[in-house]
């Protein structure tokens, strides 16, 4: 059941003026985000790109009247999950399914997607309301045990944002932070007449397949890094790196490690990425405006040598000395890659360390292998 902004009720009227409704007239709920999928053929174009196994245990999120699912349960697979927050939809599944050959291979799930727990599953297959399109995407690729793939449906423009490559116009920091996470493709676009009622934006459906292993680095570090860096994507970061809030916070930060220095030995050696790391992106409201105009004043102010206390303006000189190291201060990060982004970490986490023996080491999809080190860069 798709998301996104949906026509309002409308009431009185006869013939075919009414809202949008169930066949036993149940009105379709606003704030649920409730577009249900109508066009048999594209169910069926979606059941056939997930590549479903007779082994297969399948989640399926919004279910809504049970479409995605009557066609789920006839693929053969071994069991469906159906997560359904709407009680008049549970209760309209289960007039449905009722009797039916393959009800037992179905279970329905009462409950809020974003805060229960979910069972093991396969492969995910859903058709979710958009307005939990971020949070649920880090829900899923933060869920262990880890699934084969997630055939979904998202809003056009979200989509797009997940599948964007360096240099793209939507290229921003949900493409980076779930690309790094898992293998993302465009499977088809979707016409927002697909729906009833239809929604007032077009839809696209996405493949997403974790990444197995997960790379060994902290996400909160990485996080941090990235968000830095797309706080103004179209700058060049030796740019960006100059500004006054971030000189502070990276200072604060490197202080913060020195005077740890001592426990982090004995720590970070052992930090990996996690679930509970994952999870902290499961909040996280991206901003869906698209960055365009370089020439946008600046809300954060240079710092001048001339402006700085001594030590400051030495720390200023060792950031600029990591991004020339790494030849990143005139690139900028709306055309910087993964391997990027890890080199300039390793960069910056290398610098925040004196003598650590027990980094751990990334090996990236092209074979370079960098060393990862605690790092500065939190925020």
């Amino acid at each position: 059941m798709a998301g996104g902004k949906i026509q309002k009720k409308r009431h009185g009227g006869g013939g075919g003026g009414g809202g949008a409704r169930l066949q036993g007239g149940i009105p379709f709920e606003k704030s649920k985000g409730q577009h249900i999928l109508r066009n048999p053929a594209l169910v069926d174009s979606i059941i056939a790109k997930a590549g479903l196994k007779p082994t297969d245990t399948v989640l399926e999120i919004g279910p809504g009247t049970g479409n995605l699912t009557k066609r789920l349960l006839e693929s053969g697979v071994k069991a469906v999950v159906a997560v359904e927050l709407d009680p008049r939809m549970v209760l309209e599944l289960s007039r449905r399914f009722q009797g039916h050959p393959l009800s037992s291979r179905l279970k329905v799930i009462q409950g809020d997607v974003l805060k229960c727990d979910l069972p093991y599953f396969d492969i995910c297959v859903a058709n979710i309301p958009y307005q939990i399109s971020s949070p649920l995407t880090f829900k899923l690729l933060s869920h262990r045990p880890i699934f084969r793939c997630a055939v979904i449906m998202f809003q056009r423009e979200f989509a797009m944002r997940l599948v964007a490559q360096p240099g793209d116009t939507l290229y921003c920091r949900l493409s980076v932070n779930v690309q790094l996470l898992s293998r993302v493709s465009h499977l088809l676009k979707v016409g927002r007449n697909n729906f009833r009622p239809p929604p007032k934006v077009d839809s696209s459906v996405v493949r997403i397949e974790p990444r197995k292993p997960l790379p060994p680095v902290s996400f909160k570090e990485w996080d941090g890094l990235v968000r830095i860096c797309f706080n103004r994507k179209n700058k060049t970061l030796g740019s960006l790196f100059k500004q006054k809030r971030v000189l502070e916070l990276l200072e604060k930060n490197y202080k913060t490690m020195q005077s740890l220095q001592l426990a982090q030995e004995s720590e970070m050696g052992e930090e990996k990425m996690s679930p509970d790391d994952v999870a902290v992106l499961a909040n996280m409201v991206e901003d869906l405006s698209v960055e365009t105009n370089d020439e946008k004043e600046d809300d954060d102010m240079e710092m001048d040598d001339a402006d700085a206390a001594d030590g400051r303006a030495s720390f200023k000189e060792k950031i600029m000395g990591i991004l020339q190291q790494g030849d990143f201060a005139e690139k900028r990060s709306s055309k910087l890659s993964q391997v990027d982004f890890l080199y300039l970490l390793s960069l910056f986490n290398k610098a925040a360390v004196v003598e650590n023996s027990n980094n751990s080491k990334v090996r990236c999809s092209n074979g370079v292998v960098y060393a990862c080190y605690p790092c500065i860069c939190m925020v």
